[in-house]
């Protein structure tokens, strides 16, 4: 979506309880779909606005040399990687205690290198894209969840609140509300505001109106909006019936995010997704401390997120509803393999996503990327695109058909294996099931012609070639298959050298190649 488009279809804004609220706009009649209504599912979306460093959140240990080698001046120390229960291969930043608590106790997955093809490193089109779900060279005026919600809720708002759904389809946690929540013609979500405002709310504190005429049209517009905002009786009903929760982590402003969408889903509010965030990853600089890499910005930046979000969990637990929620972390790209002359990272492509909850299927999804002398100037290859991601969440957590799946993100992404079979009654492959050497090439390194060998189990298979950009520059195959080993002849030789990647892709499975071409 364009900037303009964006802020020319907001919604107009309405006030609940002294606060900004943006207010539900008209959108079109749509088909509906059962399996989201009949459940009592939530998804949280945690954005972690910058770019987070993935190589720094997600640490290679197979290959710890090479990631040391290629960012010395802020790389983690081996010894003070978290380890993860029987998982030899990554580990965590010494930050992330609470996410290591979630691994060990089966509430979280970890999906390596995930992103798109051909990013342009743009923090505006990069979050664009994610909440889009849109290709890079393509600009969308709808959001992934507004077309999920829009589709599902039909003929929303005309007719709602109703008995089905007598509650906001989306909330967003603080005062704008995202792209991602857009329908065709306005936004599915409301807001509400940040944990310390909405608790003066429920308890009826509001900002004090100012002794003038101005204030005096406030107090009025006020009223009115509480008297004629269809949702607000029931945000402040479902806040009302909870007194007590778990302890959340004081002076951390996603823990006091999570705590207020904590308490509306135990309220009983029937709303389906809910949106925090929180910034500060663009570590350009300063990301680690001078002399101990295991503290700086970056370290406060993941301590925070895996403080708030173990706290979440802990709350959900305490409250009776931790089946009820699954979340998923993203941020609108990762950082470059080498590190800058800063102590930090420069902007990047793939990054790690963290999906957790009781019925995440607790792994590491994809190998570690290849950190190589030939590959440290390159951009972290991408594994997954980010659009199976929803795909997966929309089949196997909100119960939607796969044609319907299709329909909504516009195309048919792959299926990822990284939850438990759940009350949609889906089948789910183990993580890591792909093996080895799925795709070789030969010869390796290459002048100008390669051969690639790849072994599919039949259905569609892919093979996508990027550059070290993560350009995406040829599709060599994109058809349908029956199950076995196949040779195709690529000739690379209107391209400059350098290194590139080799994506294979087949069912719920994918593994990346990395090639050399060279002058001769």
């Amino acid at each position: 979506m364009r900037r303009r488009d964006f802020l020319k279809n907001v919604a107009p804004v309405a006030f609940l309880g002294g606060f900004k609220i943006n207010a539900l706009s008209h959108l079109p009649f749509l088909d509906g779909l059962e399996g989201a209504v009949d459940n009592d599912h939530v998804l949280v979306l945690v954005q972690l606005v910058g770019g987070n460093d993935g190589l720094n959140t997600v640490i290679p240990l197979t290959n710890y040399s090479d990631y040391y080698s290629a960012r010395a001046n802020i790389a983690i120390p081996q010894g003070k990687v978290l380890k993860l229960d029987s998982n030899l291969q990554q580990g965590f930043h010494p930050a992330l205690t609470g996410m290591q608590r979630l691994y060990d106790n089966d509430q979280l997955a970890v999906l390596q290198s995930v992103g798109y093809p051909s990013p342009d490193g743009s923090h505006f089109r990069a979050m664009d894209v994610w909440l889009s779900g849109s290709d890079e060279d393509q600009y969308l005026n709808t959001g992934w969840t507004g077309r999920f919600l829009s589709q599902t809720y039909t003929n929303f708002p005309v007719g709602y609140p109703n008995d089905t759904m007598p509650d906001p389809l989306a909330i967003q946690i603080g005062s704008v509300i995202s792209p991602v929540f857009m329908a065709q013609t306005g936004t599915t979500a409301m807001a509400v505001p940040t944990d310390a405002e909405f608790y003066d709310l429920i308890n009826g504190i509001t900002e004090p109106e100012p002794d003038t005429p101005m204030g005096n049209e406030l107090v009025y517009l006020r009223a009115v909006a509480r008297q004629t905002n269809k949702y607000a009786s029931n945000i402040e009903a479902a806040a009302a019936k909870v007194t007590q929760q778990a302890p959340y982590p004081a002076d951390n402003d996603l823990a006091a995010q999570l705590k207020t969408v904590a308490r509306l889903v135990a309220g009983g509010l029937k709303t389906k997704v809910y949106m925090v965030s929180t910034g500060g990853f663009d570590t350009h600089g300063g990301q680690v401390d001078p002399g101990d890499t295991t503290t700086g910005a970056h370290s406060d930046l993941l301590r925070r997120t895996s403080d708030a979000i173990a706290a979440f969990m802990n709350d959900c637990k305490f409250l009776g509803i931790s089946q009820q929620v699954l979340g998923m972390t993203f941020s609108e790209f990762g950082r470059r393999i080498i590190s800058n002359g800063s102590l930090g990272t420069d902007h990047g492509a793939a990054q790690p996503v963290f999906i957790f909850g009781d019925y995440a299927q607790t792994g590491v999804l994809g190998n570690n990327p290849d950190l190589s002398a030939n590959n440290v100037e390159s951009n972290v290859p991408m594994q997954f695109d980010f659009r199976s991601v929803y795909s997966t969440i929309l089949r196997d957590w909100f119960c939607v058909q796969g044609s319907d799946v299709k329909t909504m993100l516009l195309k048919d992404y792959q299926y990822l294996p990284f939850m438990k079979t759940t009350a949609c009654n889906n089948t789910y492959d183990d993580l890591n099931n792909a093996g080895n050497n799925l795709i070789t090439n030969a010869e390796n390194p290459f002048a100008n012609i390669t051969t690639i060998t790849f072994r599919t189990a039949g259905g569609h298979t892919l093979v996508q070639i990027f550059d070290a950009s993560g350009r995406l520059v040829m599709v060599p195959v994109d058809q349908e298959y029956t199950q076995g080993a196949y040779n195709i002849t690529v000739d690379m030789s209107r391209f400059a050298a350098g290194i590139y990647y080799a994506r294979f892709q087949n069912q719920s499975v994918q593994q990346v190649r990395t090639m050399l071409k060279v002058n001769r």
